[in-house]
């Protein structure tokens, strides 16, 4: 479950990392908020499943949908689109 999206630039690195898994219907709504504020912004983001990596289940399997921005954890199980929009401008 992994998709990228165009990044800002050529090599940016994307500024948001969504953490899911498949069959998560919160995940779902993550990235529906996720795929409009970014799309609507122009920023990079990427999905990646924690049942893809033993690490990233261990820590995060209790609170996904996890979103990242800029390398930070921002928030867990839902994803609120003013507080993304906020930390993405």
């Amino acid at each position: 479950m992994t998709s990228e999206k165009p990044p800002d630039a050529p090599g940016a690195a994307p500024r948001v990392v969504l953490l899911g898994r498949a069959g998560c219907h919160l995940c779902d709504e993550a990235r529906a908020v996720v795929e409009r504020v970014t799309g609507e912004l122009g920023v990079a983001w990427q999905e990646q499943s924690v049942d893809d990596d033993p690490e990233l289940l261990r820590r995060y399997a209790e609170q996904i949908p996890v979103t990242f921005v800029d390398g930070r954890r921002h928030d867990f199980w839902r994803v609120d689109e003013a507080r993304l929009r906020a930390a993405l401008r």
